[in-house]
């Protein structure tokens, strides 16, 4: 397979408004081999740092880009159950990683989408197993694994992130859908992310999935007011700074948020602080270090993550 993946956001336009699905056929898709337990992957995706840091980031970088937005306004109910949107996304995609069945999890996730198609204000199309608006989906879960690991766990080394992405190429295979024009390398893969930043623009789902951190958390309804203004104080300014802080410029300006040099200051201290935590965080039970499904999957295939690629590898 060439790369001629489009590194111009053009081009990113131009295929997706073909709006045709293209899944692969379901033979090749039911031997693509799974990931196990000695990727790094396995290591990182369903750890709680990683699922619960950064998970702003993975929503409004992947809800950032006007088709895919579109798809979750006309087909989801996410202005009313914004949670349960969450993890009926998340839930399917961990079980493709983790589960004893990946590739009936892969095919499930391939089939939700099945149905998943629309008109956009401009008329043009979109189809949610278009191979390009689909990467993008996997590819923001794939930056979800980089940054979060690389923030808040531990450094990555190049060649481990190099690695992450190819693990993400196979894990891609397991949903049966179209790989052309996907970055071959993870050099390619960084300039398509670049590529992508550009084209993030704000719209009414984005907006919504931050507005607590424009407008505070809102409380329970049996607290008054002015005692939850309080209250949640902290918990706020938590936000503003290690939520937000998580999120690219772009992806920050379509939500709406502003930034200042002393936030960065405040958020990299503190991700540097939880980052030296790690030996604590893996002291654990892996109950608590793992989200329910990932552990699920440590059990199952019996194994303890613990102590598993928790420095980078040495140089040869």
């Amino acid at each position: 397979m060439t790369s001629t993946h489009p590194h111009h956001p053009s081009s990113f336009g131009e295929q997706v408004s073909e709006a045709r699905a293209l899944p692969v056929a379901d033979e090749v898709h039911a031997i693509a081999p799974p990931l196990g337990p000695d990727s790094l992957i396995w290591k990182f995706y369903g750890d709680i740092r990683v699922q619960l840091f950064g998970f702003q980031r993975l929503a409004s970088t992947e809800n950032s880009i006007g088709q895919l937005a579109q798809a979750v306004s006309d087909h989801s109910i996410i202005f009313g159950d914004f949670l349960g949107r969450a993890k009926r996304t998340a839930v399917p995609v961990l079980r493709t990683v983790y589960a004893p069945d990946p590739h009936t999890w892969g095919r499930t996730v391939r089939d939700f989408h099945k149905t998943i198609k629309g008109t956009m204000p401009d008329g043009s199309r979109y189809h949610a197993l278009n191979p390009e608006l689909f990467y993008w989906a996997h590819a923001s879960f794939i930056d979800q694994i980089l940054y979060n690991t690389d923030t808040f766990v531990r450094r990555l080394s190049y060649t481990e992130k190099a690695r992450i992405f190819d693990e993400g190429q196979q894990w891609y295979r397991l949903y049966g859908v179209s790989a052309r024009n996907q970055p071959q390398t993870y050099e390619e893969f960084l300039r398509y992310w670049d590529a992508m930043l550009d084209l993030m623009a704000g719209n009414d789902i984005v907006r919504y999935g931050a507005g607590y951190l424009r407008k505070g958390i809102p409380g329970p309804r049996r607290i008054p007011r002015p005692l939850w203004n309080l209250l949640s104080a902290p918990l706020n300014a938590y936000a503003r700074t290690m939520i937000a802080g998580t999120l690219p410029p772009q992806a920050r300006a379509a939500c709406g948020l502003t930034w200042n040099e002393q936030q960065e200051r405040n958020f990299q201290r503190i991700a540097a602080l939880i980052r030296a935590m790690n030996p604590a965080f893996n002291r654990l039970p892996i109950r608590l270090l793992y989200a329910p499904w990932a552990a699920d999957g440590w059990k199952y295939v019996g194994r303890d993550p613990r102590g598993l690629h928790n420095q980078p590898p040495r140089n040869p």
